[in-house]
């Protein structure tokens, strides 16, 4: 039959493209990969630079926004993800951070077996191609090359120079040793040029006659017959299989769950939907890292505010598209800290990142987003967000309508542990931006400002200007049976039906201490392991 395979992918982001990549290695196996977007042969997805420009870009971007959050200002937050071959890994910040250990030993010790620390690991050392090879802690010979990055700005060193002289320790790697300190970051960046998890994964797979990839096909629906998931109907046709893989990340797979009649039933009903599996859990446990600036002018004209007219942007993307080097060929948010944000802490909280300029945003390319900020006034600025936060949203269904995005609340600071975090952490920042290693360069604070000083004005500035970090996990969270809110299991199958799981970062009980697109290779990476295992 005619668009009939063993397994179904929906979703070529993180996830999808690993675990695609991997089924179709057995040649007995019939892989079809469903991608809402198109194909990612535009040459501006390989500059890394362009992540500025990308992320505000209606192009190869699914542009959700969340509703209006009561504790940011009635604010909405502006949340990109990728719809593209690749997902949201060809439109990101490229920032190869793994989680803290305890991050997946705290899974395991809720009664999940196989996502412990030792688990993950081994899964990383198979997915990295370090840049200094294999190791205790890293792999070397996997499809995904991890490296330094290449950014090269002094202000990147004086920032952690500064960090030192603010009492910080060192870091020499982030996803290793004691995880903490401040340092330079690592990225999926080789050669001057992006790599997403369609170009390390998915590419080389591509010419196996058992993998089929089939972009511009919007899935719709899951097909469940006699409580069994048994394909796929798209915008452009049906699919079937024999088993159904959802990987759309932590907005998408919950709404097709729900469009699919997987879900909280009062809910699904409200939207004329009949129920087929009450699944409360769906929707709920939404997680992202939320982040506040803290901007300084810089007394010296040496910040990426240069590349802010139009002709030097022009030439340094030419540089970076034609010869790979140049200051477009690197992501300048290469510095930064894990750290913790008061005394007598366990481990680090806080993570941030340190920019020579005032935003990537600033970068002009006419038909494909307009400037963040205008001006050449120079700048640096560093960002700093709570990695574990602990409030929690949610997604919904707008409609029964599948081509209606979800609506979805992140409900940022509903805990008063998370203000109070950020509220530290400012203050951290502002520390380090004063120690001497930037005397040399720093000019007036621009944000929050020198007017922001008493715990009630910080916090008015947090709730005016923070954002999004773009890490939104949990919607479709691992559980034990007796877990009335879980949606999957440790296995990652969907709770009331069978042939379904759910393999993307929605799938995170708590939101690893970090960046999110490494632990979400790691997520379709091991539910291979899961399949291949019982096959």
């Amino acid at each position: 039959m005619a668009n009939t395979s063993d397994v179904i992918v929906v979703g070529a982001g993180a996830a999808g493209c690993v675990l695609a990549a991997r089924l179709s290695e057995d040649p007995h196996r019939r892989v079809t990969l469903l991608e809402a977007g198109g194909r990612d042969l535009n040459p501006l997805f390989r500059v890394p630079l362009m992540t500025g420009i990308l992320l505000r870009s209606r192009y190869a971007n699914w542009f959700y926004h969340t509703e209006p959050e009561p504790n940011l200002d009635g604010r909405k937050s502006f949340w990109p993800r990728g719809r593209v071959l690749g997902g949201s890994t060809t439109i990101n910040g490229m920032v190869w951070a793994r989680g803290r250990p305890s991050d997946y030993d705290s899974w395991a010790q809720d009664g999940l077996p196989g996502w412990s620390w030792t688990d993950a690991l081994a899964g990383f050392r198979r997915i990295e191609r370090f840049q200094n090879g294999a190791s205790a802690d890293h792999g070397g010979d996997g499809p995904m090359p991890i490296t330094d990055g290449g950014a090269s700005h002094p202000l990147l060193d004086t920032f952690v120079r500064a960090c030192l002289e603010a009492g910080h320790p060192p870091s020499a790697d982030f996803n290793a040793g004691t995880y903490e300190g401040a340092g330079r970051y690592h990225f999926t960046i080789s050669g001057g040029q992006r790599w997403s998890a369609a170009r390390a994964f998915l590419q080389p797979a591509r010419s196996r006659p058992n993998l089929h990839v089939v972009p511009r096909a919007q899935a719709l629906r899951v097909l469940i017959e006699n409580g069994r998931a048994t394909g796929v109907v798209t915008a452009s046709g049906t699919f079937r299989a024999d088993e159904v893989i959802l990987c759309g990340g932590a907005l998408n797979s919950p709404q097709l769950l729900m469009l699919s009649g997987i879900g909280p039933a009062d809910d699904l009903r409200g939207h004329g939907i009949a129920p087929l599996a009450d699944v409360p859990g769906v929707g709920r446990n939404l997680q992202d890292h939320l982040l506040v600036r803290v901007e300084h002018a810089c007394t010296a004209p040496i910040t990426l505010q240069s590349l802010t007219r139009l002709d030097r942007a022009a030439v340094a993307l030419a540089q970076a598209l034609l010869l790979r080097t140049g200051p477009a060929a690197s992501f300048p948010l290469a510095a930064g800290f894990m750290l913790r944000s008061e005394p007598g802490m366990d481990e680090p909280d806080v993570q941030g990142h340190f920019l020579p300029g005032l935003t990537t945003g600033t970068l002009r390319v006419p038909g494909l987003a307009p400037p963040a900020r205008t001006g050449d006034a120079h700048g640096f600025m560093a960002n700093v967000t709570q990695m574990r936060p602990d409030s929690r949203g949610t997604v919904t269904l707008r409609s029964a309508d599948p081509l209606a995005a979800p609506v979805f609340r992140a409900n940022y600071l509903s805990d008063p542990r998370d203000i109070a975090t950020l509220r530290r952490s400012a203050r951290m920042l502002r520390e380090i931006f004063a120690q001497p290693a930037f005397d040399a360069v720093r000019g007036p604070e621009m944000s929050p400002g020198p007017d922001v000083s008493s715990d009630a004005d910080m916090d008015a500035w947090i709730r005016r200007t923070a954002d999004t970090m773009f890490h939104p996990v949990g919607t479709c969270r691992m559980g034990r049976d007796s877990d009335a809110q879980a949606v999957v299991d440790p296995q990652l199958r969907v709770r009331g039906v069978s042939g379904l799981r759910v393999a993307d970062a929605s799938v995170m009980p708590r939101i690893t201490s970090g960046n999110t697109s490494a632990p979400s290779m790691l997520i379709g990476h091991r539910c291979a392991d899961f399949i291949i295992r019982q096959a």
